[in-house]
């Protein structure tokens, strides 16, 4: 919708960082049953109203001009009074953040409405960004200190010369022990606040308008001309996108950083000759590693070059490095899209789609292999005629339910498992303390209760277990990740043999390179498993470890 100028415009006012004095005689201000005496020189000259903003109110504009006009009341009944000319500072939270689902408009967007609310309604204002923090009970300090960098000390809020219009408890409560006084905006009332909105947006089916009822214009504006309805909705419906915009609240992403940096060229050579020049997309791109390789080759220099990255902390790495040059091809883009929506590009469109490290993600943080089924036909459908999939990740046995023993060469497979929490380096302290045998109640329990999965055993003796291999192969595959143990516990390496591969990209209408497929990994067989345990038979013969990965190179014929 567009945003019409008042019928008998004004001019707007100049808004000046540093209130000016009153000059002459101010005027009384009434309130419902009480008189204010004139402007006192000590009263406050900003209304602080820290927030994430993604939909302003009518109410908002009512509430804020009431306050200007010290027409409203602290939380305590107090009439608040202002300083003539005072200015309302709006702190933008998380404004770094997009695309999760406590943010999912970026900050620049919801910086626009307000400035489009400000000029419409004739409202002084001035709008902060705050980055996003981790949670803190120093938060309002942060954004206090925020709004007198971003306006080099022209506007310093403290106590005396600044009011917080605020009616999130836990927020306000952080400036009331400031001592600032606070404005309660929706709080106490039949008001919908602005999350609300934003809530009844995110779970609304397209063509229900009833969120928009009580939103400003000024909002409404920005999300229908950019589309951020659907933005909206799509985060809110995706599975594989946390709050906070990644995957587990647990994750390490600067460990993360590292071994995708590290595994980049290995990766690249491994997928470099089956490459099918034109659109070539990333999907799970992580720090964009393998795009900086693809973006130096010759041969690569007329492709388009598109990495897909749902983290917030790796999506924006990639945005760093590409504003830091970092691709040598200029026709490198990234996006955050919505992998579990169907087709991310149009049909037939793209030449190569690369995804390392992924689909097992798919499977553990979707609804399982249907996801991972849905996944492969969104893949098979934008893959143009002669283009290819090359997809490599973490690989089951060949034969998933087969009987077999692990022996563990130190610990007690009979250690109670006990409850995890803290830092992960806390968490990591415990594991380590305790032999790999040692682990086994403790991953059961834990894999259990995060991936979902039942993950069955049974104890023979003090140092060995009898499983299916498949299961076998889930605890040797992560039971050394103690530094990022409660996130890996999600995560289903097993969920799929070789054969369930192939089965999978033929029923999504692709071909298998015969060149593709199993294989082991064998820095993994001598460093973590041949040291700690082995594989018996289930009549206690030795036999040797599966393969731990798979290389599939699936094609759409011509």
């Amino acid at each position: 919708m567009s945003i019409e100028e008042p019928a008998t415009p004004e001019p707007a006012p100049v808004v000046s960082l540093v209130p000016s004095a009153p000059t002459g005689e101010p005027a009384t201000h009434e309130t419902d049953d009480a008189v204010i005496s004139p402007h006192p020189s000590s009263a406050p000259s900003m209304v602080l109203v820290p927030g994430r903003h993604h939909l302003l109110t009518d109410f908002q504009v009512r509430a804020l001009r009431r306050i200007l006009a010290s027409e409203e009341r602290d939380e305590a009944g107090v009439p608040i009074v202002m300083a003539p000319n005072a200015v309302v500072v709006w702190a933008v939270t998380s404004a770094n953040q997009a695309s999760t689902r406590r943010n999912p408009f970026p900050g620049h967007r919801r910086e626009a409405a307000i400035e489009i609310l400000a000029h419409v309604e004739r409202i002084p204002s001035v709008v902060v960004p705050v980055v996003d923090v981790p949670p803190t009970d120093r938060f309002a300090e942060l954004t206090l200190k925020a709004v007198e960098h971003a306006t080099a000390s022209r506007l310093v809020p403290t106590p005396q010369t600044a009011v917080v219009a605020c009616s999130t408890e836990a927020v306000a409560a952080m400036y009331r022990d400031l001592g600032y006084r606070v404005a309660p905006l929706e709080a106490g009332t039949d008001a919908v606040p602005p999350w609300a909105h934003l809530d009844a947006l995110a779970t609304s089916l397209p063509g229900d308008d009833a969120w928009r009822d009580g939103v400003h214009a000024a909002s409404l504006d920005i999300v229908d001309r950019y589309g951020l309805d659907e933005l909206a909705r799509m985060v809110a419906a995706d599975p594989v996108v946390g709050d906070e915009g990644g995957l587990t609240a647990t994750r390490d992403y600067r460990s993360y950083m590292r071994s995708f940096e590290d595994a980049a060229p290995r990766k690249w050579a491994q997928a470099r000759p089956f490459v099918v020049p034109g659109r070539i997309v990333d999907v799970g791109c992580a720090t964009g590693g393998m795009l900086e390789l693809a973006a130096r080759e010759p041969a690569l220099a007329e492709s388009d070059l598109i990495g897909i990255e749902v983290a917030a902390p790796l999506f924006a790495e990639c945005v760093h490095k590409l504003a830091q040059g970092a691709f040598a091809n200029p026709s490198t883009y990234f996006y955050r899209r919505n992998i579990m929506a169907g087709s991310l590009f149009p049909d037939r469109s793209i030449a190569t789609t690369l995804t390392f490290a992924l689909t097992h993600e798919i499977v553990s943080y979707g609804d399982g292999l249907p996801s991972l089924e849905r996944f492969a036909a969104a893949i098979a459908e934008q893959t143009q005629p002669g283009g290819v999939w090359i997809n490599s990740d973490v690989c089951g046995p060949a034969d998933l339910a087969a009987p077999v023993q692990l022996r563990f060469a130190d610990g007690d497979v009979r250690t109670p498992a006990v409850a995890l929490s803290g830092s992960n380096d806390e968490v990591a302290a415990v594991l380590d303390a305790l032999p790999v045998g040692s682990r086994v109640a403790q991953f059961a329990q834990d894999f259990r209760a995060a991936s979902g999965s039942p993950w069955p055993y049974e104890v023979v003796d003090e140092r060995t277990i009898a499983l299916r291999q498949g299961d076998a192969m889930e605890l040797m595959t992560k039971v050394h990740y103690t530094g990022n143990w409660l996130s890996e516990m999600h995560e289903r390496f097993c969920a799929l043999s070789w054969s369930d591969w192939v089965a999978l990209v033929e029923r999504a209408g692709l071909e298998v390179d015969e060149r593709s497929g199993p294989w082991r990994n064998e820095w993994m067989v001598e460093h973590r498993f041949a040291p700690d345990a082995t594989l018996l038979s289930a009549t206690g013969d030795p036999i040797p470890w599966p393969d731990t990965h798979v290389l599939l190179v699936a094609r759409r014929p011509h």
